[in-house]
């Protein structure tokens, strides 16, 4: 069956994990992990956003930081349920360190909890510093010791650094052998999704044939997020340089604010505007996507299909779902 309509937004996202995939559709997520056996496991989970215990922060421009604040945990948890299969056994179980018993100790069952929300509190301080405050300090640097830079042409040379940093760290992490991997199940995620999204019927020859980019893809919303930062700081600019670091950290928000509407309506739209905003995204996910083998595919489809009835997605779509071996219209 071939239909070549770009239907809605499924509303189904996901992401790369070690040899698997985690999908995510409204409070359910699952994450399916090819193990060492070749056998596939998979885990289904629920998980209630920020936004979803409280309907302020699922406000427009407010939802954004929440959101992404969601994909980190969540992200981070599905990682480390990932790396879980890929321990190396030991003979005999290793103790706690010494902070961890303290934790436990201290926080009893939540300790978890809070060891997850120090490790989102670390990956948010490093992007911050990486991403924001480095370019910057590039940025002071080649106006106190180069000739004929000032503070006006700042902003431009902050903003050349922040896309050479971002994509020489892309481009570094990706010849390392085990991240190629993952972006090759992350391009399997994106397939997906995208076959769905294009009404064809979720098989592995289906899948195959999709694209590997997606306009809704997390690699797309950091682009995003750079270049709106950049835009930003070319009209709010100071002299003092304290206070030019504190107004890039008071607009983080804002600008992931905004960042993540461009993003959602970049996903549920293919309006020529809209397309052409989402097209430096695109050319990145080049990079942080790579053609996935059919094993890998396999994967990904049990990740979908543990939290998301894609057979009902087309049908509310009107397109008839046929058993592509059979020819036989398929009832459930």
């Amino acid at each position: 069956m071939k239909n070549k309509n770009k239907l809605g937004s499924s509303g189904i996202g996901g992401q790369a994990v070690i040899e698997g995939i985690m999908m995510r559709n409204k409070d359910w997520y699952s994450v399916a992990v090819r193990k060492s056996d070749n056998t596939i496991e998979v885990e289904k989970k629920q998980y209630k956003s920020a936004s979803q215990k409280n309907k302020i922060l699922g406000a427009p421009f407010i939802r954004g930081v929440f959101s992404f604040i969601d994909s980190l945990v969540l992200g981070i948890k599905s990682l480390t349920y990932s790396a879980s299969f890929f321990e190396d056994d030991d003979e005999t179980e290793e103790e706690p360190g010494k902070l961890e018993l303290w934790l436990i100790n201290k926080f009893g069952e939540k300790a978890e909890n809070v060891i997850m929300g120090c490790v989102v509190a670390v990956s948010i301080i490093f992007s911050v510093l990486i991403f924001m405050m480095l370019p910057l300090f590039i940025a002071d640097m080649f106006e106190r010791f180069v000739p004929g830079i000032g503070n006006r042409q700042v902003p431009v040379i902050e903003g050349i650094a922040k896309m050479v940093i971002f994509i020489g760290y892309m481009l570094l992490i990706s010849l390392m052998k085990d991240i190629r991997r993952t972006f090759m199940y992350h391009g399997a995620e994106h397939k997906c999704i995208n076959c769905i999204e294009n009404g064809k019927i979720l098989t592995v020859e289906n899948v195959r044939e999709s694209s590997r980019f997606h306009k809704r893809c997390g690699t797309s919303f950091m682009l995003i997020v750079l270049i709106i930062s950049i835009l930003f700081f070319i009209f709010i600019r100071s002299d003092v340089v304290w206070i030019k670091y504190t107004i890039r950290l008071i607009l983080i928000p804002v600008i992931a604010g905004v960042s993540y509407e461009i993003i959602r309506l970049a996903g549920s739209s293919d309006n020529f505007i809209v397309n052409l905003i989402s097209k430096p995204g695109i050319w990145m996910q080049k990079i942080t996507t790579k053609e996935p083998t059919d094993d890998m595919i396999e994967v990904a489809i049990k990740a979908v299909e543990e939290v998301f009835d894609w057979k009902d997605y087309l049908k509310s779509n009107g397109i008839e779902v046929l058993d592509e071996i059979s020819g036989e219209e398929d009832v459930d």
